[in-house]
């Protein structure tokens, strides 16, 4: 089964690749990629194991996030190709080397340009979720469904990512979030963030950069489970097209809430 055995090439390259390195990276293991990025040697290794057992799997072209800062053409498989792998190999790079369990593994399989299938291994926790387009979203075995969230925006609780926000937007941000029950800066890691909101620890999430191995495994699983994601000109999230700004909620009155107070 497909879904079986992603998640067995996903732990496996935790077990081999990430999780010996966890507070335990050399000084010559980490590096800066751009200005404020850095990866690590387990990024790399992990990313270069699972797309080797990918294509194995299904031979299609891997779209993984460390091979594409080399090669940015990689990108366009997601648009063209019938279907393309999409790998996250580490996920919140800088909690894994400050030695804080928020990171991930995440994989997308994304078929005319939509994801159809996407796994999100957490291996500090030995946590798994799956899902599959029209089959649901699945942690650990067991069904995922996401209540609505309260409809009074007191009550909400709420992650923004606000380093790549524009100076505006941010104070906007600041005096918006009053109305909320809580707004956190989240976890720097979408691999938690998005389980997060699908558990009920969060009601929404807002995002500037839409990178597609960031966002298109979470995407998938939040859908799944009940919930919405959506560009903030209302229209839906694709891998394939590149547009800043997603917006994901437990439910599309969560959705519209948030928009409103939130957004200017």
């Amino acid at each position: 089964m497909l879904i079986d055995a992603v998640t067995d090439i996903l732990r496996e390259a935790a077990e081999v690749a990430i999780l010996p390195r966890f507070r335990a990276l050399a000084a010559g293991d980490v590096c800066e990629k751009t200005p404020g990025e850095v990866v690590t040697v387990a990024d790399r290794e992990a990313e270069e194991l699972i797309s080797r057992r990918l294509r194995d799997l299904l031979d299609a072209p891997v779209v993984g996030e460390e091979a594409t800062a080399a090669d940015p053409t990689l990108l366009s498989a997601l648009r063209d190709a019938p279907t393309a792998w999409l790998v996250d190999p580490l996920d919140g790079t800088a909690n894994f080397v400050a030695g804080r369990p928020e990171y991930a593994v995440m994989a997308a399989l994304v078929q005319s340009g939509r994801a159809v299938a996407s796994w999100v291994v957490r291996p500090a926790e030995d946590d798994v979720h799956v899902a599959e387009l029209g089959s649901g979203t699945w942690r650990n075995g067991v069904r995922v469904d996401r209540a609505p969230a309260p409809a009074d925006p007191s009550r909400l609780r709420g992650a923004v990512l606000t380093r790549f926000l524009d100076d505006d937007t941010k104070a906007h941000i600041a005096t918006a979030a009053p109305h909320f029950a809580a707004l956190t800066p989240g976890t720097k890691c979408a691999g938690v963030d998005y389980p997060r909101l699908l558990n009920g620890d969060q009601d929404f999430l807002l995002f500037h950069r839409t990178l597609p191995w960031d966002h298109a495994p979470g995407v998938l699983l939040l859908t799944e489970a009940g919930g919405t994601a959506h560009h903030l000109d209302g229209t839906p999230y694709s891998p394939s097209v590149p547009k800043q700004g997603l917006l994901g909620a437990a439910d599309s009155a969560c959705w519209r809430t948030v928009r409103s107070l939130l957004l200017p």
